[in-house]
């Protein structure tokens, strides 16, 4: 059986630490309770998580965006469009990838 272990560096430090020691952590706890790295390590996953789902999203939006934007459609027969819209559908780009990083908010660690 063929496994592959990857090993990850990261700095954890408690907000009790030295100045020099908060500043070149990765991680900063607030608390010093021990079973918050647990909670920080699937907390930044769940973050990674976040930032490909809003990445992919933004890709898709634009590669549908752009040819609308450069009057794609008109050339099949179809109106141009109107300012107003594109407008629109910008602020329609940036709420929803706001709306997504928000859900984090409802973030609820695992049972150990």
């Amino acid at each position: 059986m063929n496994e592959c272990i990857r090993w990850v560096d990261i700095g954890i430090t408690n907000s009790s630490g030295t100045v020099c020691a908060i500043e070149s952590a990765d991680i900063v706890l607030m608390r010093s309770k021990l079973m918050d790295v647990p909670t920080a390590i699937e907390l930044s996953k769940a973050i990674i998580k976040n930032i490909k789902e809003n990445l992919f999203w933004a890709f898709v939006y634009t590669i549908v965006g752009i040819p609308v934007a450069v009057d794609v459609l008109y050339l099949f027969g179809g109106q141009l469009l109107n300012p107003l819209c594109a407008r629109i559908a910008m602020r329609f780009s940036f709420v929803s990838v706001l709306l997504n990083a928000l859900r984090l908010k409802r973030f609820k660690p695992k049972s150990i």
